[in-house]
């Protein structure tokens, strides 16, 4: 029987060494027909599922939604490949050293998906959101947890099946080495989760048309579900820790569990209801630890604890930009002085102010006015703050030709001229793309 000790002890297994401190990102991509530009279906030739086959030729362990039938998702050498609902496909990256090698990992990625492509008459988007597709307009994959995810989101929300088909999405995970470590990162990780929105902003079309958001994708999830999403301001209580994180999460509703290869519905119930049995005798289904690693998985804050801590706030980008976006972090969070530069600059912000930034710059962007400037002031003053951490991790590579700064180069031309990726687009659909949202399957792709 699962207890309570258990679902916390399982943050403090996540506690690594300081001198040991891996990185992971995971980043989604739109798979889209060459010719017409149509989402990937599952079934249709050289589609989704064939897809998946092709990298199986290619030395990747198949993994099945069910006995042995319907393959969806991929395992090798610490990485997974994996489905979202509408056909994007995502790198999970192993838990790595440095910025260098997970960068050599998403180029391997990107090349390998490329390379079928190439044969199987596809194209790859990086992009907060499909720029065209309505939300009819994208297929379902063929997930059971998708099922009942598709279910349960007019329920709590009204734009839940947008953010399941129409977006895609980049994150970074951090380690923590101590509960304490847990703490200060969490803090600064959501203070600043929506000037990340605004410095990656990559999703301002709405189905072929310049839309009011510079990340729509960040508005769907504003409107998907707020009993998983948000800020979660208990955060910053003084007694916040693992245990309190427990206590949020156990009050979620749930969406499944597992048993037999079969997804049991469980959208009715807490995971609190299901820990303490009090209407689930009837199921004959007593917890687990995988069921609470599942649970976690499904929960979506702008930043999400499991054994790392998960920034979920980023749209996806362009290949040149999805190395600056665990170079951004890593640079403040992997560094003493740069955290404490960072506190500095967020010192004294309230929940009213998070709430402003979160509330505002999906819309507004690196305009979004706050304090005294805008977001683009507190984006370039935390740029320099991590640059000079990368600089002081000092790893080198290329016979010590340059360090892990290198991946920030996009960032800060963009920053330098007080542009974001949607900024850069929505000028090019106004100016030499006359409108036309073509262009962007032309230019913009992998």
């Amino acid at each position: 029987m699962l207890k309570r000790n258990d679902i916390i002890d399982y943050f403090l297994k996540g506690i690594k060494d300081k001198n040991n401190l891996r990185i992971g990102v995971e980043h989604e991509k739109f798979v889209l027909k060459k010719d017409s530009f149509r989402q990937l279906s599952y079934e249709e030739p050289n589609g989704i599922k064939d897809i998946l086959l092709k990298f199986v030729k290619k030395g990747w362990k198949p993994k099945y939604d069910d006995q042995d039938t319907t393959i969806i998702a991929l395992e090798r050498f610490g990485e997974s490949i994996t489905l979202e609902p509408g056909g994007q496909i995502e790198l999970s990256g192993a838990q790595l050293k440095n910025i260098h090698q997970t960068c050599t990992e998403t180029n391997r990625h990107l090349k390998e998906l490329k390379e079928i492509g190439e044969e199987y008459n596809f194209i790859l988007l990086g992009l907060g959101v499909e720029p065209s597709l309505s939300v009819d307009e994208l297929p379902w994959m063929p997930k059971q947890r998708y099922s009942i995810m598709k279910k349960y989101m007019p329920k709590v929300g009204t734009l839940g099946h947008h953010m399941m088909k129409r977006t895609c999405t980049n994150q970074v995970n951090l380690d923590y080495h101590s509960e304490e470590d847990m703490i200060i990162k969490y803090r600064l990780m959501l203070n600043l989760e929506g000037i990340a929105t605004a410095i990656f902003a990559n999703s301002p079309f709405d189905q072929k048309e310049v839309s009011k958001y510079k990340s729509l994708r960040s508005h769907f999830w504003h409107h998907t579900d707020k009993n998983r999403t948000g800020l979660l301001p208990f955060v910053y209580d003084k007694d916040f820790n693992f245990e309190k994180y427990a206590d949020y999460a156990l009050d979620v509703p749930m969406y499944f569990v597992i048993r037999d290869h079969k997804y049991i519905d469980m959208t009715n119930y807490t995971f609190r209801d299901f820990m303490e049995n009090n209407f689930l005798k009837e199921l004959k289904i007593e917890p687990n630890i995988e069921d609470w690693i599942n649970h976690l998985s499904t929960l979506f804050p702008q930043v999400r604890l499991k054994q790392f801590l998960e920034i979920r706030s980023m749209d996806a980008c362009s290949w040149d930009l999805i190395c600056s976006q665990p170079a951004f972090w890593i640079g403040i969070l992997y560094n003493d002085e740069a955290i404490n530069k960072t506190y500095e600059i967020v010192e004294g912000w309230t929940q009213n102010d998070r709430n402003l930034i979160n509330s505002f710059a999906p819309e507004h962007g690196l305009k979004t006015k706050f304090k005294n400037g805008n977001l683009l002031d507190v984006a370039q003053k935390l740029f320099e703050i991590s640059k000079s951490g990368l600089e002081k991790r000092n790893i080198l590579v290329n016979n010590g030709k340059y360090n892990e700064t290198f991946y920030l180069k996009d960032l800060e031309k963009n920053l330098s001229n007080s542009f974001s990726p949607a900024d850069l687009l929505i000028n090019k659909y106004n100016g030499e793309w006359k409108k036309n949202i073509k262009k962007i399957y032309e230019e913009e792709i992998f």
